[in-house]
């Protein structure tokens, strides 16, 4: 039996990335994948096809995360087409670093729109699909800015930080009605994102992890899978870190 045989889940931000390793490590493990991005361009088709290969029902929508009454709008299409919803993966992010006394308005709009109020935008509108299930996973991607902060990221840390406050909130509000929390919050994973730092700066971070490496996308889908799955039953409101013990 495979861990997540029969269950939907609807990752945000999926097409590349932590959101797409979440998504290829759901399919191998018997989930439904509805998942959503900017835009329907060949990223998304492509991912669609490679989780439709193992066998399970996938299907990518177009969606602007930072804006509610679209995402009601996707949410409710995915609900009409998969009939339920198991697991929410809140993972949809962006990152406009620089200086607070360079940031603009705009640039502090931004990430935070994505970030965070995107997390807000969705658990909303699933969370009446999972009120009448008596059952779900709320899994939101955080970061280990969002918990020690870090310079030049005030806008990113902010959003991060917030998740946490929003994820243990829902915990104690949802938790009696059998729909569970929790946040991952990733140190240094190896993405196109991290790739653009240039390769000093990328060698001064791994040194300075205890594990002396980089984390992969894999690595943080295995504990999405494990916050998914029945295995964390009665595991709800918690923060995970998965950072090679960068911040302990």
């Amino acid at each position: 039996m495979k861990l997540l045989e029969g269950k939907t889940a609807i990752i945000t931000g999926a097409s590349r990335g932590i959101g797409k390793a979440i998504a290829v490590k759901f399919a191998q493990e018997g989930c439904n994948v509805a998942f959503t991005d900017l835009f329907n361009d060949d990223n998304m088709k492509n991912t669609q096809a490679e989780l439709e290969a193992f066998g399970v029902k996938a299907k990518g929508y177009a969606s602007d995360a930072s804006k509610f009454d679209d995402t009601d709008r996707v949410v409710n299409e995915i609900v009409s087409d998969f009939g339920q919803v198991d697991v929410l993966v809140n993972n949809a992010g962006i990152t406009k670093d620089t200086l607070l006394m360079r940031m603009t308005e705009e640039q502090w709009d931004a990430v935070i729109n994505v970030n965070l109020k995107s997390v807000f935008n969705f658990t909303k509108a699933v969370q009446k699909t999972m009120l009448k299930q008596r059952s779900g996973s709320i899994i939101n991607l955080s970061s280990v800015v969002g918990v020690s902060g870090n310079a030049g990221q005030a806008n990113y840390s902010a959003s991060k930080a917030g998740i946490l406050g929003f994820t243990k909130s829902i915990a104690r509000e949802l938790g009696s009605r059998g729909i569970r929390s929790n946040a991952i919050a990733p140190g240094f994973i190896i993405t196109e994102m991290t790739a653009k730092i240039p390769e000093e700066a990328r060698k001064a971070w791994e040194e300075s992890i205890p594990m002396k490496r980089g984390g992969t996308p894999e690595e943080v889908a295995g504990v999405a899978l494990f916050l998914a799955s029945d295995l964390s039953s009665y595991v709800s409101g918690q923060v995970i870190t998965v950072c090679g013990a960068m911040n302990t």
